[in-house]
Formats: structure tokens, C-alpha cells, sequence
């Protein structure tokens, strides 16, 4: 029992390592030009190695992006979608959860490099791949935003789904332009402002 325990934790770590090393890779050299010879290669292991946890490139792509928005949903975990009562407290949280994404980019590009170019690339074996990303990111959004509208602190005549997909749009917009930033720190207060801005204030000029 003992052994067989032993070989589990063993498994999986091995599963771990792969995946860690493809995730290096792939936002290196993107998925594309990405082969399996240069994940093992990353690995400091054989083709053999790989096959046995993994079917193919895009099986480890799809594990690689599942795992980066894991720890996108856990960077925002404590974040309760009906928790604000107030437009402050509304207001307060989508600054909050603005900081949390910008320190995630900053932190975890590589993570990023794969959410924003590599799941869109997933499109050989499952043509859904990233239409399901996408609206499994928007429903998380328009979440928020029901709460939002529920409360009257945003229009009711709005789909909440729309505008989850809008809200991330600009969120992803603004965590690409963050990858290539020579300062991204400089971008954070303008960035978080005109999302706040856009979703409570609209352009108008009143």
C-alpha cells in the first residue's frame, strides 16, 4: 500500500514537472512553433516520459491554460460577486479585483502569455476550446454585474453577459499592454481608472 502511495504522489508530480516545463515553453516560443521535443528537452526528459501522462500538444496546452485560469480564480477567491451592498463598497471591490489581475500580470507573465495568445491557438483538436474559456471568464464577470444591477448601481438594460465579455475585454487589452511595458506600474492607476470609469460613468460628457 505504502509503495503504491509513493508511486501516486510520484505520478503526479512527474505530471506537475511536465506541465510546468510546457508552460515555460509555450510562452517562450507559443504554441505553434512549440514541439514536443522542446518540452521534453525543458524536462531534461524523453518523448516517453511525456506520452505517458499526456495524449498529445494539445491535450498538455489545454491541462497548461485549465491550470493558468485555476490560479486566476484563486488570486480572486475570497471575492464575493453578491458581497457589495453599497455603490462604495461596490466600487471599492472592482478597484480591488483590478489590483489583484494587475499584480497577477505583473507577477505571472508567463501565465498571462498563455491565457491571452495560447488558448486561442487550441483549435486543432477542439474548435471550442476558447469560445469555452471565453465564456466561462464572462460568466464570472457577469456575476458581478448582476450583483451590480440587482442593487442599482449599474443599468438593468444591459445583458450582464455582454457586458462580462466587454469588461474582460478590456481587462485582457490592458494585461497585453502590460506584458510589453517598460514600466507596467506607471499603467496600473490608469488602467484599473478606466475600467471603473467606462463601467459607472460610461464616455458620455454629461
Amino acid at each position: 500500500m505504502a509503495t503504491g502511495a509513493v508511486g501516486a504522489v510520484g505520478a503526479v508530480d512527474k505530471r506537475e514537472a511536465i506541465l510546468r516545463a510546457a508552460r515555460t515553453v509555450f510562452a517562450e516560443r507559443g504554441y505553434h512553433a512549440t514541439g514536443i521535443s522542446d518540452i521534453a528537452r525543458e524536462l531534461g526528459a524523453g518523448h516517453g516520459t511525456f506520452y505517458r501522462y499526456f495524449k498529445n500538444k494539445e491535450d498538455i496546452a489545454r491541462s497548461v491554460v485549465s491550470h493558468a485560469l485555476r490560479q486566476v480564480s484563486e488570486a480572486l477567491a475570497d471575492e464575493d460577486p453578491r458581497s457589495s451592498q453599497t455603490l462604495p463598497q461596490y466600487r471599492e471591490q472592482v478597484a480591488r479585483i483590478g489590483n489583484k489581475l494587475f499584480d497577477l500580470v505583473v507577477a505571472e507573465p508567463e501565465l498571462c502569455r498563455i491565457l491571452f495568445y495560447d488558448a486561442i491557438a487550441i483549435d486543432r483538436a477542439d474548435a471550442d476550446f476558447a469560445g469555452r474559456v471565453l465564456e466561462s471568464a464572462a460568466a464570472f464577470t457577469a456575476a458581478f454585474i448582476h450583483n451590480g444591477q440587482d442593487r442599482g448601481f449599474l443599468r438593468r438594460d444591459v445583458d450582464a453577459m455582454v457586458v462580462g465579455l466587454a469588461v474582460n475585454g478590456m481587462i485582457t487589452t490592458g494585461a497585453l499592454r502590460l506584458l510589453h511595458a517598460p514600466d507596467p506600474e506607471a499603467m496600473r492607476e490608469p488602467w484599473i481608472h478606466a475600467v471603473e470609469t467606462l463601467m459607472f460613468d460610461g464616455l458620455g460628457s454629461a
